[in-house]
């Protein structure tokens, strides 16, 4: 999946109304002022009061801060919090709004997950396996290797439990989350070299991270985490011979196609990766409960929404990729994706037996697994195979 810090070449920025965009000027002066109370917090011996509650005034109005993992403008990611905090004060009338902070306008990207946890923010966004350093069974929240699909992490986070086991692993950090993206199933990522077999992975350099990484190093490869600035210059020079990012419309405007010879699918590694909103939960529980029901609300329809705008640019783009730039489009042979299914098996297993917490994640997230894997058989694979797809 993506990193969280990647220059693109976005879109033209959506238009903003006043309360979740400033001028660069009004970011600038919010930056001033929020470093200058931290000083003065820290001075007073009082660093977890920063911003530990939201402003509320007279009139019963919230104003919050959202920090993000990524770039500023970055499409659909960044945009779609954006959108959210949008919607969030159209509904409340005004009530709760939230300003929005890019990746390095207020916290640095990866300390996201701390700011809201002590209550420097009210709120963030990003992808829950960021933080697997402190909460290693937080990654079953964003995606595993062949886990489950998008429409299916979702039926397991609203309706099959998955929710409340997601909040208990956050509860010790002080937060609630919700599902507020979900990329849906990714590309296997860009190769100059074919990989025909599991000896061909053998000696690769490759960016990849999380537990498809974990994968990737058991199956010979050299993984490689590099800044995302460097990625391309990497893969053209040679310094990578593979790397993965997203799918076709994030590929695209990154221009790997100018770097490498194939391009692979399917993204095994993450079929389904969920983007969470995390909510500081003093901060949530200080809210009216129709204030609760919007931002829940928001989040359900900005979930919703970012899996559509997913699909429906993944195929603008990839039509763009294979029409235009002649890219070749190749799925990983079945003697590979089973070499790597096996191998994925293996890494579970290790991290399950040695973290029980983990275990427990993992035990909840299989008992739902088994449940719908059934129903997909029968339903979204069968008529895709009736298709001929």
């Amino acid at each position: 999946m993506v990193d969280d810090n990647c220059p693109v070449e976005n879109d033209s920025p959506k238009d903003r109304d006043s309360a979740t965009s400033d001028s660069t000027c009004d970011k600038q002066v919010k930056r001033r002022d929020f470093i200058g109370g931290a000083i003065g917090a820290v001075c007073a011996g009082a660093v977890g009061a920063i911003a530990g509650a939201p402003a509320v005034h007279a009139s019963g109005k919230f104003r919050w801060r959202m920090v993000t993992t990524w770039p500023p403008r970055f499409p659909i990611f960044q945009t779609g919090a954006e959108d959210f905090a949008r919607k969030v004060k159209l509904m409340s009338g005004g009530r709760l709004s939230i300003d929005v902070f890019a990746g390095g306008e207020l916290v640095p990207p990866l300390s996201v997950f701390d700011a809201v946890s002590s209550g420097t923010v009210q709120v963030g966004n990003g992808a829950a396996y960021y933080w697997a350093g402190k909460a290693p069974e937080a990654q079953f929240f964003t995606a595993i290797p062949f886990g489950l699909t998008a429409q299916q992490m979702n039926a397991w986070l609203y309706y099959g439990g998955g929710q409340k086991v997601w909040n208990d692993v956050y509860a010790p950090f002080n937060l609630v989350a919700f599902p507020i993206a979900n990329s849906g199933v990714q590309m296997g990522g860009w190769f100059n070299k074919k990989i025909e077999t599991m000896a061909d992975l053998q000696g690769l350099k490759m960016r990849i991270p999380g537990l498809g990484g974990k994968v990737m190093n058991k199956a010979g490869v050299n993984v490689v985490l590099l800044p995302a600035s460097e990625l391309y210059t990497s893969l053209e020079r040679g310094v990578l011979d593979a790397l993965e990012w997203a799918g076709p419309y994030h590929d695209m405007k990154l221009g790997f196609y100018r770097a490498a010879k194939y391009y692979y699918y399917p993204g095994w590694h993450e079929p389904g990766s969920v983007i969470e909103l995390i909510i500081n939960s003093k901060a949530w529980n200080s809210l009216p409960k129709d204030l609760q029901a919007i931002v829940t609300a928001a989040s359900t329809e900005a979930n919703v929404r970012a899996l559509a705008e997913f699909d429906s640019r993944n195929g603008e783009a990839l039509e763009v990729l294979v029409d235009k730039y002649r890219v070749k489009l190749i799925k990983f042979p079945d003697e590979v994706l089973r070499g790597l299914h096996g191998l994925a098996d293996e890494t579970m297993t290790e991290l399950v037996e040695s973290n029980p917490k983990v275990k427990k994640v993992h035990d909840a997230f299989m008992a739902f697994s088994r449940k719908v894997e059934p129903w997909t058989k029968m339903s979204e694979r069968a008529y895709m195979e009736a298709k001929g797809l």
